[in-house]
């Protein structure tokens, strides 16, 4: 009966992913986690393999160790969102590389995927002094394959009511004390809540140097927040009517790490949503599958989950 099963949800899922597309519709979603994550990058602590399935590391292969430099998100299987401010000084990026699925740097396991840059893509408007517009859209040279330890995060059209959200989580290998320069092997996670942006841009906090396309997140006393190496990766909110996350923002800067006062300040990916399907030459008029779109899972999100439950009981079973 459960082959029978299988099989039908096979045949289902594969009509379900018919464009070619190896994320097929799914986006969001954390195959290898059962619950929201942990209660707590600085402050955070090691994230099990699988746990924040879009995160990614860029690297230079001439800086030492791994050669991690910034964080950012797959957002579809060929593109990946980061932060502008990670590329000023960046040179042969299409010798750098992208590692997807990873959890540990220093020892990278099979389920781990790595890409070269094809094309960097900043901002045209981005301000160096200011770090408005601080955004980047990285081309892979070829697409990666999706799988429960790789998945796609979803951008968040103008529908979605971001300042609702109060389940928001950040994930990185950036450092984990504030005086500390080198990056985390071991990926962190943490949660955060979103801060009312007028509250961060008082004289209380950041004083008018937030602008109208930043969120800030992490705490008034301090003590929790994205810190040096964290750039370009993700701040994600749980959807409050789906089990799915959305990347509603892009680690861009703050004064120091986990400050009181002082909480991290992210570019809001959905006030850049046109501008990403633009750049992916994607119809700003239509929705992506993968970026923008603001409902529940889809029939294929169930059927893969489904299916990959079905397997796991398959396995223990047969133990």
């Amino acid at each position: 009966m459960a082959l029978l099963l299988l099989l039908l949800l096979l045949s289902l899922c594969c009509s379900a992913h018919g464009r070619g597309d190896t994320c097929g519709e799914l986006c969001g979603l954390r195959p290898m986690v059962s619950g929201s994550g942990s209660s707590r990058v600085v402050g955070g602590r090691d994230t099990r393999p699988g746990a924040w399935p879009w995160t990614v590391s860029i690297q230079n292969p001439w800086k030492i160790g791994t050669g991690h430099v910034c964080g950012g998100s797959l957002i579809s299987p060929q593109w990946v969102l980061s932060a502008a401010h990670c590329f000023i000084r960046a040179r042969h990026v299409t010798l750098w590389r992208v590692v997807v699925g990873a959890t540990r740097l220093s020892q990278l396991g099979p389920e781990t995927q790595v890409r070269s840059i094809r094309h960097l893509l900043v901002h045209e408007h981005y301000d160096s002094s200011s770090e408005a517009n601080d955004i980047a859209l990285l081309e892979l040279d070829q697409p990666v394959q999706c799988s429960p330890y790789i998945q796609t995060a979803c951008v968040p059209n103008a529908s979605l009511r971001v300042s609702e959200l109060t389940a928001c989580y950040v994930s990185g290998w950036g450092a984990t004390t504030a005086r500390s320069r080198g990056s985390s092997d071991v990926l962190q996670e943490a949660r955060v809540r979103l801060i009312d942006v007028s509250l961060c841009n008082s004289s209380w906090l950041y004083r008018g140097t937030i602008h109208p396309h930043n969120l800030c997140a992490g705490y008034l006393q301090g003590g929790i927040d994205t810190c040096q190496g964290d750039s370009g990766g993700p701040l994600v909110c749980k959807g409050s009517s789906a089990d799915c996350f959305w990347l509603v923002g892009l680690t861009s800067w703050g004064e120091g790490c986990a400050r009181p006062r002082r909480p991290g300040v992210y570019t809001s990916t959905q006030d850049f949503y046109d501008w990403i399907l633009v750049q992916m030459r994607l119809d700003p008029a239509t929705k992506s599958r993968n970026v923008g779109s603001s409902h529940g899972p889809s029939l294929s999100t169930v059927l893969h989950l489904t299916l990959h439950l079905l397997l796991e009981w398959n396995l223990l079973w047969k133990k």
